[in-house]
């Protein structure tokens, strides 16, 4: 089945909502983590796009960043961030987005990324290739760390923050080793990944819905996309990991291997 018209047009509603609320809304923060916002237009756009699965795909199970599980017993999951970047959102900057992606038991294999603040609409299905706004396009072709702009997002652990100084050890490792670094800790910055403009995005602190859409996207866009140690995504049992934190690495073949020979020396 042909699910990026689907992804397409519940994408492009969405980002009506989303541009509609720009700049006229408030977030609070989630009392269990103070690193995540909330906003009435996440509850909006969730509650839309929950809706349009429920009516177009009766049979499959959906994972909502604010509205949970509905769990049909299917082998097919819609794993979806309302909005991916809600304190940018709240806080009036563009770098946000919203995210659609699709599971088939343990893989990702259709998706979608919308940055309505740009236009942008990114799609892409298994074995069918990555496009924005229609045009195919490809990760860098890039082969020097050091000629590259590269995205890492970080949240601060204030519980332990042990978590953050030893994390900054490995992004001042990368940053050495690169041109610039770029965060706006959003789904944006895995957009400029990949169109070609940044070499690579990492985070260590996201969760499922973070990762899904983003994953057929980078691959199919040449692009690989591996958690933060260059082991395999697992969405096994998808259902069950709504509250588990997801590690991820995507960027260009050749340069994910350099990123991650340089997160492995650190972690000796």
């Amino acid at each position: 089945m042909d699910y990026s018209i689907f992804i397409k047009d519940k994408l492009l509603e969405a980002s009506k909502i989303a541009n509609d609320n720009f700049g006229k809304v408030s977030g609070t923060v989630k009392p269990d983590d103070n690193n995540q916002v909330l906003t009435s237009t996440d509850i909006e756009i969730g509650k839309y796009l929950v809706n349009a699965v429920k009516q177009e795909f009766q049979s499959h199970n959906i994972i909502d960043e604010e509205a949970g599980v509905v769990d049909n017993q299917s082998e097919y999951t819609w794993v979806i961030d309302p909005i991916d970047g809600t304190s940018n959102f709240a806080n009036g900057l563009p770098m946000y987005g919203i995210m659609i992606g699709l599971l088939r038991n343990a893989n990702s294999i259709a998706g979608g990324i919308m940055l309505p603040a740009f236009n942008e609409l990114y799609i892409a299905e298994k074995d069918k290739g990555a496009f924005l706004n229609g045009e195919k396009i490809n990760v860098s072709t890039e082969n020097t760390l050091l000629n590259c702009l590269v995205a890492y997002g970080i949240d601060g652990h204030q519980e332990n923050p042990e978590l953050t100084i030893d994390e900054t050890k490995i992004l001042a490792s990368i940053v050495l080793n690169i041109r610039n670094l770029r965060t706006s800790n959003s789904v944006f910055d895995v957009a400029m990944v990949a169109k070609g403009r940044y070499g690579a995005f990492l985070n260590k602190t996201s969760k499922i819905w973070d990762n899904v859409a983003q994953q057929i996207i980078i691959e199919e866009a040449g692009g690989v996309y591996t958690d933060f140690y260059g082991k395999p995504m697992d969405y096994s049992k998808p259902l069950e990991k709504v509250n588990n934190n997801f590690t991820f690495c995507a960027s260009t073949p050749v340069l994910h291997k350099s990123l991650q020979e340089i997160i492995h020396a650190v972690q000796k």
